[in-house]
């Protein structure tokens, strides 16, 4: 533990509770003057400490700093961002044990799910420091109208005020990497993190000024996505939502009036394909880790296991004893692979699932309990089969620590069942063919597809984008579109020597007639 929190050996009533005076400074970070509002933790249930909410005339005034803010900050040059962006890497991996304690206090995961966290928030820095001077580069576009004599240039003008409404699972991660990419761009942001999230998310900002951020620049406010969360989408220029589906939908609908775009990341239904020529000591280390991190609350995720019958009987046992031999724990420590869920609602969610399931014919193959000796939220690693339609389990998402394993007996089965869900954003292929995992990649209708993977290689990819298909969201992250969404693209176009009427003496027919010519000439020669 580091010395964040207070000391169970000299006030055993405080194991996990945060110094209020750490607290204290940490609500510094955000404008808010309203009421107070306190925290707990989900690995005992016991408080964390209190923090001061927001109220909507905080987020008016939020977005007015931030609007003033902005046209110096956009001012300066992308290097300029950018080597405040890359210090901010460093001071990531510098603090990342006390980065770690607030991850796994507000979320409940493990340690090294935490450092998932770190180590993404450190990649994604890292990447749009390097590269966002090259995504903004404005861009000759040739040909013109006239070659050579109209010469277009296309530029990236920022947006203005970005407004992110982060969740609670990644309480780290999600709520600063993608304020990186939208302040590199010379916006500002207003940020909204999930109330279970707070103080990861206000540590992470807290660094990012250390790291030399104008405060203005980036501002926070704290509050319920039903009135905070509302305001700042009512407000922002442009809006980074990563959530459910259904408050995506709302989300839309909000900002449709105002003709504001938006980007979001929302549910999954997510499906590992173990292929008839995968390696199975390998594919069960990979469904593992795909079902279970984070005990399951993450979107990308997999709920969903699907077995070529020809590995099925051989599968299918190893992976049963993989998951019943997983440690769980809820301890600041690392040696754990799964903690606990969230809370009370989702540990609801996840115990109706597997009960649903059970009333209706599924079996259990490893898990199904809810663990109170362990943490008041911890639930069991479960595999179930024999899942039909009927059952909840089969589409809706669970987000907790449940897969269900479904027997396919050919590829073209498993592409159909993968794609059997409103939801398209992850999916992963364990197969001994690398070229043969394209192919069937290709099929399936996700953002992104793993082989011989979970959700790492493809997340992690900084370079390539990240997002999702059909009611999984709209609009990516990571590489060039996730910095490009939040500019607004300018095309300056330079006309020289000819213009488009006609010269003086030339009647309009004629110049037609020449202009048809040229126009053939054109496309005779080639150009595009």
């Amino acid at each position: 533990m580091t010395d964040v929190l207070l000391d169970p050996e000299t006030d055993p009533t405080a194991t996990y509770a945060v110094d209020p005076a750490r607290v204290r400074r940490l609500g510094e970070v955000a404008l808010a003057t309203g009421q107070e509002h306190s925290l707990s933790t989900p690995m005992t249930g016991g408080p964390l400490g209190t923090v001061t909410l927001s109220t909507v005339e905080d987020v008016e005034q939020a977005f007015a700093l931030a609007r003033a803010a902005q046209p110096a900050w956009a001012a300066r040059t992308v290097k300029d961002r950018a080597a405040i962006v890359l210090r901010y890497h460093d001071i990531v991996l510098a603090r990342r044990s006390e980065l770690m304690d607030f991850v796994q206090l507000e979320s409940g995961k493990t340690r090294r799910h935490a450092f998932e966290e770190i180590a993404d928030v450190a990649t994604n820095s890292r990447h749009y420091g390097r590269n966002a001077a090259r995504y903004l580069k404005p861009q000759r576009r040739a040909p013109g109208a006239f070659p050579l004599l109209s010469q277009s240039v296309e530029s990236y003008l920022p947006k203005g005020v970005v407004g992110i409404v982060s969740p609670w699972n990644y309480p780290l991660s999600l709520a600063i990497t993608d304020a990186i990419p939208a302040l590199l761009a010379g916006n500002a942001v207003v940020l909204r993190p999930d109330l279970l999230g707070t103080l990861t998310a206000l540590a992470a900002v807290e660094l990012m000024y250390e790291a030399g951020l104008p405060r203005d620049v980036l501002q926070v406010v704290l509050g319920s996505g039903s009135t905070i969360g509302q305001a700042v989408v009512d407000r922002a220029d442009y809006v980074c939502y990563t959530g459910s589906t259904a408050t995506g939908r709302r989300v839309a609908e909000s900002v449709a009036p105002r003709l504001v775009g938006y980007s979001m990341e929302l549910g999954g239904k997510n499906s590992m394909y173990v292929a008839a020529d995968a390696n199975i000591a390998r594919a069960v280390e990979i469904a593992v880790r795909g079902a279970f991190a984070s005990a399951g609350q993450l979107c990308i995720s997999h709920e969903r296991l699907l077995v070529h019958t020809d590995v099925h009987d051989e599968f299918v046992p190893a992976f049963v004893a993989a998951v019943k031999d997983m440690r769980l724990g809820t301890e600041l420590s690392f040696g754990f692979d799964m903690g606990s869920l969230l809370g009370g609602s989702q540990l609801e969610t996840v115990t109706s699932h597997v009960e649903d399931a059970r009333s209706h014919g599924a079996e259990v193959l490893a898990g199904g309990r809810h663990r109170p000796d362990i943490g008041p939220y911890v639930y069991e690693p479960t595999v179930l089969t024999n899942v039909t339609s009927e059952m909840k389990c089969r589409n809706e998402e669970t987000f907790g620590p449940v897969i269900s394993i479904y027997r396919v007996g050919s590829d073209e089965e498993a592409i159909a069942l993968a794609n059997d869900t409103e939801y398209g954003l992850n999916a992963a292929i364990i197969t001994g063919s690398v070229r043969r995992g394209r192919e069937l990649a290709g099929q399936i209708r996700a953002g992104t597809v793993n082989i011989n993977e979970a959700y790492a290689a493809a997340w992690a990819s900084m370079g390539a984008p990240m997002g999702g298909m059909k009611a999984s969201g709209v609009g990516r992250r990571h590489g060039r579109e996730g910095i490009l969404k939040y500019t607004e693209s300018q095309n300056v176009t330079a006309q020289h020597v000819v213009g488009f009427g006609p010269p003086a003496g030339v009647s309009d027919e004629m110049f037609a007639d020449v202009l048809a010519t040229s126009m053939g000439i054109m496309k005779k020669l080639g150009v595009r």
